[in-house]
């Protein structure tokens, strides 16, 4: 791994699979194979106007953050191609701050 982290903000994450496509395409996996899966968890209501309603974006084992693009100065290319701009890569640390301020995000640090 390369000593960076990817955070995913909830908030804007549309399921769109945008992410899976491009690492497919990036990797050539076949089958249904990629680096990154997005699940969708609801919608269930939880009562009093409340909705779980959330996609959540799941690292496989597959998942190398890109090695090849790294090498060449450019970042993975899920967040290169996530539409909703709901993906960022980078200093651990850094995001670590970013996750702890507004809402609901999730830090992935290999």
């Amino acid at each position: 791994m390369t000593g960076k982290a990817m955070l995913l903000d909830y908030q804007w994450c549309t399921g769109c699979h945008s992410c899976e496509v491009a690492c497919q395409m990036e990797h050539g996996y076949k089958d249904g194979r990629s680096g990154v899966v997005v699940s969708t968890i609801g919608p269930w209501d939880l009562g009093d106007g409340m909705w779980q309603y959330d996609n959540v974006v799941n690292f496989t084992n597959l998942c190398d953050f890109c090695a090849g693009r790294a090498a060449l100065g450019k970042g993975p290319s899920c967040v290169q191609h996530c539409q909703a701009n709901a993906l960022k890569f980078g200093d651990p640390l850094e995001l670590a701050v970013e996750a702890a301020s507004g809402h609901k995000k999730l830090l992935i640090v290999p």
